[in-house]
């Protein structure tokens, strides 16, 4: 079988960050947004923006640009930062018109910059817009990979036609190392991913879900790049 991915836009299954320091905003987008069917957390600051992107991975996230703690500016170019969340859509969503932040926001790493005051209508179209642009609209996608199937949607494993039963933690381990075959996963990057940055864990849970999956999947999919992390081996691209 060819290796291949397989998306398929899902509103319920799409999840937006809106960060802003006005909870009624946030109120009015989170509201809006819900109707669509999108899934929505939020954050009311810069820090807290870094923090909720970490933990949950959104698909976008609408950044209000002048915040307390740390700006709009600094928490993009910080999510930016962050390799697994290179392909989230960020979309300022600000009263600032001037083209210097609008600039600004695009040197960051913003995807697009909104005006507010925006009519909810047109929000939501923007945000579509936005989210067919990107191959990533959804988390809910298949992996193909020489014999194995990993469907997110289902949270189903199967090597060879045989399902794998496989906890939670193991299974978004393994689909993360296994959405970019051969890339070398640092530490840092897998603990934020996987158990994000509020949840204190140490080097040894890594080691040992690597361990159950090498169990289960076998030894020759997982390499361990010493000093560095681990990556993803798939045999067809060694032969």
């Amino acid at each position: 079988m060819k290796d291949s991915y397989s998306f398929k836009v899902n509103n319920k299954e799409t999840l937006i960050l809106v960060v802003d320091d006005d909870s009624d905003i946030r109120e009015i987008i989170r509201y809006n947004l819900s109707l669509e069917g999108y899934r929505v957390v939020e954050a009311k600051n810069g820090h807290e923006a870094v923090k909720q992107a970490l933990k949950f991975l959104p698909q976008l996230i609408l950044l209000d640009v002048m915040m307390p703690k740390m700006n709009g500016i600094e928490a993009c170019k910080k999510i930016r930062s962050y390799e697994n969340l290179n392909d989230t859509i960020i979309a300022f969503l600000s009263a600032r018109t001037e083209d210097l932040s609008q600039v600004e926001g695009f040197d960051a790493g913003a995807d697009d910059y909104i005006t507010k005051p925006i009519a909810p209508k047109v929000l939501k179209s923007r945000i579509k817009a936005l989210l067919r642009r990107s191959k990533k609209t959804d988390v809910d996608y298949k992996i193909h990979l020489e014999g194995l199937t990993i469907d997110r949607n289902e949270f189903k494993v199967t090597l060879n036609n045989e399902e794998i039963e496989l906890p939670r933690k193991e299974f978004e381990l393994l689909f993360l190392l296994a959405s970019q075959p051969e890339k070398v996963f640092n530490r840092e990057e897998i603990l934020n991913a996987i158990w994000g940055s509020e949840v204190v864990v140490g080097d040894r849970t890594i080691d040992v879900h690597i361990r159950k999956l090498r169990e289960k999947l076998g030894e020759d999919k997982f390499r361990t790049v010493k000093g560095i992390g681990y990556q993803f081996v798939n045999g067809a691209n060694e032969k």
